[in-house]
């Protein structure tokens, strides 16, 4: 872990591995409700992005899925992903050369689509989700680790555990992705003091004390 990063580089990895994570968990939750909008409750949508702090409205499962993607609201997949775009060109030398032309290739199908009549259906939301995986394959090739690596890798990780908050997922699962943000942050800083999650602690708490823990590595130990 000898690399050395900026404080904005280092930033910029950490947001761009969330918001690739906040697409590919958003994705696969949008493809769940699809299936309940079709067979079991029209509503489920609105319930799934009421939990996110969104309201959206639809006529069918079609209409949803579209809504998902390009609708006016903040979890707009096509903005989510220029947002990682944006933080890939900025830290463009710490990624792999595949890795930053597959987003780059992403973002673009993105943004084609928003811009035409596209009909959005589940086999483009499985080419987005294959490509997403593809991204992640080329990151994670290396078998040296560098720093860059592990900001890339908190990123997704704590990207899981706000998801899983915000939709009120398994917390026993939660609370494993926080061990493995605890190793990752002790590797980063290692003589920094922070205190490990508990069982007992509160979402609120916990999501808090990542924060506190990922602003102090980026800020201060950069």
């Amino acid at each position: 872990m000898e690399q050395l990063l900026t404080a904005n580089v280092a930033n910029n990895l950490y947001w761009f591995g969330r918001y690739l994570e906040r697409v590919e968990s958003t994705l696969i939750e949008v493809v769940y409700h699809f299936d309940r909008i079709i067979d079991i409750d029209k509503n489920s949508g609105k319930e799934f992005y009421k939990k996110l702090g969104i309201e959206i409205d639809y006529e069918n499962a079609k209409d949803f899925l579209n809504v998902a993607v390009f609708g006016n609201h903040s979890s707009n997949l096509y903005q989510l992903i220029s947002y990682a775009k944006e933080n890939a060109i900025i830290c463009r030398s710490n990624l792999d050369t595949e890795a930053f032309g597959s987003v780059i290739e992403l973002a673009d199908l993105l943004k084609h689509s928003s811009h035409s009549s596209f009909s959005i259906d589940c086999r483009f939301i499985d080419y987005v989700l294959s490509l997403i995986s593809e991204i992640w394959g080329e990151l994670t090739r290396r078998q040296k680790r560098n720093t860059s690596d592990y900001f890339l890798r908190l990123g997704k990780l704590v990207e899981k555990v706000d998801f899983h908050v915000r939709v009120q997922k398994d917390k026993e699962l939660s609370l494993v992705i926080m061990d493995e943000i605890d190793k990752i942050v002790i590797k980063l800083a290692p003589n920094s003091e922070f205190k490990p999650h508990d069982q007992t602690d509160s979402y609120e708490v916990i999501i808090n004390s990542i924060n506190a823990k990922i602003k102090k590595i980026i800020v201060e130990e950069q």
